[in-house]
């Protein structure tokens, strides 16, 4: 248990090497290219280069989306989040404005294959934190394994589209890192102890998000930070 919160980490040992790695990977590369990022962001009542990225990659993001809501049986979120994609994708330039959210009341509708696992009643593992990627589960490792394959972007579009869509799903994510990048620093480099602080702040977002968890919820444990500390969340 940490602060009352289950906590299954039968590889702590490892995941805290793991943790070493990319705390040292975002101290020395993507926060100094996030802070370059924002030296240049936008006066107020403008919008940035940074909040276009942002968009952009959030709405390649959504036709994955989708498919996850269709696969849980859940089709409200799943029209919603195709009408965005159609609606940004042309009158908001290609995704780069937010037309949708701002004029149309439609807001994304989050969610990835690890929460289709949760809805399937697949267990969520043990903790673990990845590579680069950060916080996880077995659950949720699964998930973003499934969520590169069954992305319709990547089966239509031809392959150097495809990865120039990656690039900028992994720019958008290097924006948001920016924008929250004193909270981020706050628990990377500010914490006694940067990986259980991480640990906790993962599962009991994850959990909330996924109704799985209790009600008391992290004060750092806002979706987008979260999003920052765990880069490839969607």
């Amino acid at each position: 248990m940490q602060d009352g919160i289950r906590v299954n980490d039968p590889y702590e040992a490892q995941n805290r090497r793991v943790h070493a790695f990319n705390k040292g990977l975002d101290r020395t590369v993507i926060a100094p290219v996030s802070n370059l990022v924002s030296s240049g962001e936008k006066a107020p009542g403008q919008t940035g280069a940074m909040d276009l990225v942002i968009n952009a990659g959030s709405n390649l993001s959504l036709p994955g989306k989708v498919v996850n809501s269709v696969l849980q049986g859940r089709p409200e979120p799943a029209i919603k989040n195709f009408f965005r994609f159609a609606v940004n994708t042309t009158l908001g330039m290609g995704g780069l404005l937010d037309p949708a959210g701002k004029d149309f009341g439609l807001p994304e509708q989050d969610t990835d294959f690890g929460e289709t696992l949760a809805v399937w009643g697949v267990p969520e593992g043990a903790y673990l934190e990845l590579p680069v990627l950060g916080p996880s589960t077995q659950r949720d490792a699964v998930g973003k394994v499934v969520d590169l394959a069954i992305d319709p972007l990547y089966h239509l579009l031809h392959r150097d589209g495809a990865w120039a869509a990656f690039g900028l799903r992994v720019a958008s994510k290097a924006g948001e890192r920016a924008r929250f990048g004193d909270t981020v620093d706050s628990v990377l480099q500010g914490s006694a102890d940067s990986y259980a602080q991480v640990r906790l702040i993962y599962l009991m977002h994850r959990r909330h998000e996924l109704n799985q968890g209790g009600a008391e919820i992290d004060p750092y444990a806002d979706t987008a930070a979260q999003d920052a500390i765990d880069p490839y969340a969607e």
